[in-house]
């Protein structure tokens, strides 16, 4: 479909006012790597949510060291840079961005940590942030949830020890 519609590398889907996506913010936002890289070889511009979604720690450097303000940026549908880190599981990445001021979106973090199943990313920022353990995603499901339904029993373990409960 790309090599027939060009076009579509860098189009931009209006989901409602003031809230639109391009493929790749799309694969970024969910932590699709491989959809994310495809993009990517094809042509489409590096942003620093995709570049954290990867684990580019680098990438994601240079762009808050060319732009400050960067280390507040919002992916698709107002979604956190710590966010997108998570996805990752780059524990060094999630740390240098939160002690450089990306304190937004830690409980969402959180679920995407757990969701890839990410153990040792989930223990610190159950460890230096300070997430919600009620929070709960899209589907009304908390991180402990996520984790008993995968059978993360590590996981599971590691947010009761922190006093998730549900």
């Amino acid at each position: 479909m790309l090599a027939a519609t060009p076009a579509l590398l860098n189009a931009v889907y209006e989901w409602k006012e003031n809230d639109t996506e391009t493929a790749l913010q799309g694969a970024a936002h969910v932590g699709n790597i491989a959809i994310a890289e495809y993009l990517l070889t094809n042509g489409a511009p590096l942003e620093i949510c995709t570049a954290a979604m990867l684990g580019q720690q680098a990438a994601v450097k240079q762009f808050v060291e060319d732009n400050p303000q960067q280390i507040d940026a919002r992916g698709a549908h107002g979604i956190a840079l710590l966010t997108h880190a998570a996805h990752s599981g780059n524990v060094a990445l999630v740390q240098w961005l939160f002690e450089h001021g990306a304190h937004t979106g830690v409980s969402q973090a959180l679920h995407n940590a757990v969701n890839k199943g990410h153990s040792e990313l989930t223990g610190w920022l159950l460890d230096h942030t300070d997430p919600d353990l009620a929070w709960t995603n899209f589907q009304g499901k908390t991180a402990l949830t996520i984790a008993t339904e995968r059978g993360q029993e590590d996981l599971v373990e590691l947010l009761r020890a922190h006093g998730a409960t549900a």
